[in-house]
């Protein structure tokens, strides 16, 4: 351990250790600095690790008591992950994350053709507008991508680095860019990753 963190790095992890089994008996690892606001609405499982410098903040828009953010069994977030939620972010169990990543379940405001906020109002003014996100289970994210409201994202799939999620991924997909296309599925017949063929 010492040859792998160093001195003050075992320091800090012995914090982080002591300050896990304290406050989150449930959690593996949780590094410090940790940010969660809310808890009571948070529902974070069993073996739950994060990085350094993670932010989870919970501002429901409903007062019903029932949770915004479930994170589930074995799920681990590196360093800078900001999650926000008013209404509704599940992440199944089993998910693996990297840095810098940003999940929300919200906009502040609407842009559509139904109804939209006017620009020339304060942004702060604007409501928040909700749609549910949904990670499965095995889902791996990769460095500084951004999950937008609205999405699922199906089991087993893999998100490429900074890619940008505006709509749904299927289950055993990799999707890649700005925004999120599927570019292969996984093939369970030949236990391969095979390209989407193009149309």
């Amino acid at each position: 351990m010492w040859k792998r963190y160093g001195f003050w790095g075992c320091i800090k992890l012995i914090r982080a250790v002591i300050f896990t089994r304290i406050w989150y008996p449930g959690a593996r690892l949780i590094r410090l600095p940790f940010d969660i606001r809310n808890r009571k609405y948070i529902k974070l499982g069993k073996g739950f690790t994060t990085g350094f410098g993670c932010r989870i903040e919970a501002l429901p828009i409903l007062e019903d008591g029932k949770y915004c953010i479930k994170i589930g069994s074995n799920v681990q977030i590196n360093d800078y992950v900001h999650i926000g939620a008013v209404s509704s972010v599940t992440i199944g169990d089993n998910v693996l994350m990297a840095s810098k990543i940003y999940i929300s379940d919200h906009n502040h405001g609407s842009y559509n053709l139904e109804f939209s906020d006017s620009p020339l109002s304060n942004p702060m003014d604007r409501k928040p507008i909700p749609k549910p996100v949904v990670i499965a289970d095995k889902v791996w994210i990769g460095e500084s991508c951004c999950i937008l409201p609205g999405v699922t994202i199906g089991e087993g799939s893999i998100i490429g680095a900074l890619s940008v999620v505006s709509k749904d991924i299927p289950p055993y997909s990799i999707a890649v860019g700005i925004p999120a296309k599927v570019i292969k599925i996984f093939n369970f017949e030949t236990n391969n990753w095979e390209p989407v063929k193009k149309v």
